[in-house]
């Protein structure tokens, strides 16, 4: 394992084996190699720029870190699960290569802004994959939903039948929740949107740097206006992980309708079998094991959230060691959601719609009773005599095994003479529905 203390001379011996895996992050952070080779070759380019280093060493730095981020890519080279962190292998493996001009490399800089500035980049590819993931999510939804615009359902409240929808109408509530989770992620973005680069370890730098230069190059508006803040923000990190807590939150909520939708108490769905499982003993089931995951896997991302707000809640600023507990929860998070997105859209895609299902559980459960209630208050009735009248004739309904839609007039017209023939259109599920527009 590279061992920080003997590149120092600060230290007479060096670090205890055990405290060299506990301090050890390359598990997690490798993942960054990509981003981190992208600062450097922006740092080394800033250096030249401003006379800090060479032309030449910023030429061999160039080729060097090219070369190990390819041969990482191509498989040549494989990243040392010993080091310390990405940072330091990637250094390492660069002074390997090109020799004095890769020891060069880390002038000017610090490990602290080095390692905000690769996660914010990192996050920021990562935030436009999952921006992408609930667009495919969303057209996945509207191509459902146009199908559906005349297939009447109960619409619920309480999880009790409360008026007559469409399913397109309600696979849209949830559309609307997937867009705002959209401009959540890039308000997010946008916020972050600032480069570290050049912070230092906290105090900034004496050398002659360009930071507004590092920032244009890495693809930043600006640059940090702070150099602690700089250093020791992860508010992104939050803000990303409250954004992904809500997206996992409304796929909880759309994977519990699924769930309940594709009981035999409901059947108002069938899931494909291709996402479905079966029982090790009970050779009628089919469950619904992928919403059932999602719906699992939302209070692990809701954790994150809760551990990442834990961490640096009692943190001084600036720089601490605390903050390496970021990289792990804030990952995990972004690939649970991703994990969900990719797979609920083809579950959706696949699923089959049971409309008379739908239209029978809409007929059974009276929830043409306030159109009812309605019919009598534009006759002229004030609205809570109505509503009386009507939850009557429901109890009646229900004594009896019937619905209002089968009641004759004789029979409306012993709650109230003002019912005439033109009650069934007004309580007609179809009218109800269009009424409501």
């Amino acid at each position: 394992m590279t061992d920080i203390n003997s590149m120092s001379g600060r230290f007479s011996k060096g670090n205890a084996e055990i405290l060299s895996d506990f301090n050890s992050s390359i598990r997690i952070d490798s993942r960054m190699y990509a981003e981190d080779i992208e600062g450097s070759l922006a740092h080394a380019k800033m250096l030249a720029k401003c006379g800090i280093i060479s032309e030449n060493d910023c030429e061999e730095i160039t080729k060097g870190l090219v070369s190990i981020k390819e041969d990482i890519e191509t498989g040549a080279l494989e990243i040392d699960m010993s080091a310390e962190d990405i940072h330091m292998f990637i250094e390492a493996e660069l002074t390997k290569r090109i020799g004095e001009p890769g020891k060069r490399l880390h002038t000017a800089r610090s490990r602290n802004d080095q390692v905000a500035t690769d996660i914010r980049l990192y996050l920021k590819k990562r935030a436009a994959g999952i921006i992408e993931g609930l667009f495919s999510f969303g057209n996945t939804l509207q191509n459902i939903f146009q199908q559906h615009t005349e297939t009447v359902m109960p619409g619920y409240t309480h999880l009790q039948r409360a008026q007559p929808i469409t399913f397109a109408r309600h696979l849209q509530a949830y559309y609307h929740m997937f867009q705002r989770d959209i401009k959540r992620l890039e308000n997010a973005v946008e916020i972050m949107d600032e480069c570290p680069l050049g912070s230092g370890a906290l105090a900034g730098t004496t050398y002659p740097i360009d930071r507004e230069y590092t920032a244009e190059l890495l693809g930043f508006s600006a640059p940090t206006q702070n150099t602690l803040d700089g250093v020791s923000d992860r508010d992104f990190c939050v803000e990303f992980a409250c954004a992904l807590s809500i997206i996992m939150t409304h796929l909880s909520r759309l994977s519990e309708e699924i769930i309940l939708w594709s009981s035999w108490e409901f059947k108002f769905i069938d899931l494909d079998d291709a996402y479905s499982t079966g029982s090790s003993i009970m050779p009628q089931k089919k469950n619904p094991d992928v919403p059932e995951l999602v719906r699992g896997k939302t209070g692990r991302v809701n954790g994150n959230l809760i551990a990442l707000l834990t961490m640096l809640k009692g943190l001084p600023l600036a720089y601490n060691k605390d903050m390496q507990e970021d990289k792990e929860a804030i990952f995990d998070s972004f690939d649970t959601v991703e994990e969900c997105i990719n797979i609920f859209v083809p579950m959706l895609e696949t699923m089959t719609v049971n409309k008379e299902n739908m239209r029978n559980a809409a007929a059974r459960g009276f929830i043409n009773a306030t159109d009812c209630a309605d019919y009598l208050t534009k006759k002229g009735m004030p609205f809570r005599d109505a509503y009386k009248i009507t939850g009557a004739i429901v109890a009646y309904c229900i004594e009896n095994n019937c619905i209002l839609e089968k009641l004759s007039i004789e029979k409306y017209k012993e709650f109230s003479e003002i019912f005439e023939e033109d009650v069934f259109k007004a309580i007609d599920l179809d009218e109800c529905v269009k009424r409501r527009n």
